[in-house]
């Protein structure tokens, strides 16, 4: 028998079953991934971003990364001695630091979004072209929410359920 998820109830139910175990095979597949590469999956979060939008200023970064500013700075810091990033100074704006990945620090961002590609494409592979544009459209409306319930507690610092 098919549930019918337009029930809040069995929605919230449903969806703290799934979430956790979704999360562990994401995480479970990132160890994976990132095993004998010296590297976290921040810093990999990091490098990822920079691989898909290169020159990027560090107000950018960090809130790509969902970092402040001052962590992000720290995060940067490590990838510069680990020769995977480089810091310049804006030629317009001297107060403005931007940040570009090596030539090593691209070849590793590539070989990372090249097995993540080959995993979502076997994903891809095995579910119907209808059930992809439904996971794509559910994921963006997850996002949309999370990022305004963001911006809620930003304005308003008061706990979801005091509404």
């Amino acid at each position: 028998m098919e549930e019918d998820y337009r029930e809040i109830e069995t929605f919230t139910t449903a969806i703290q079953e799934v979430f956790p175990k979704l999360m562990h095979y994401l995480e479970t597949e990132e160890i994976r991934e990132l095993t004998g590469l010296g590297i976290t999956p921040g810093q990999v979060n990091a490098l990822l971003i920079l691989f898909l939008h290169d020159d990027l200023t560090m107000g950018e970064l960090s809130s790509e990364i969902y970092l402040a500013e001052s962590a992000a700075t720290r995060l940067v810091d490590r990838l510069v001695k680990l020769n995977l990033v480089r810091r310049k100074g804006d030629e317009k704006d001297r107060r403005v630091v931007r940040v570009y990945l090596t030539s090593y620090g691209r070849q590793l961002a590539n070989l990372v979004f090249q097995r993540r590609s080959l995993r979502f494409r076997n994903l891809a592979e095995r579910i119907s072209a209808n059930e992809r544009e439904m996971l794509i459209t559910s994921m963006r409306a997850v996002l949309r929410v999370f990022e305004a319930f963001e911006i809620q507690a930003a304005n308003n610092p008061m706990p979801l359920d005091a509404e």
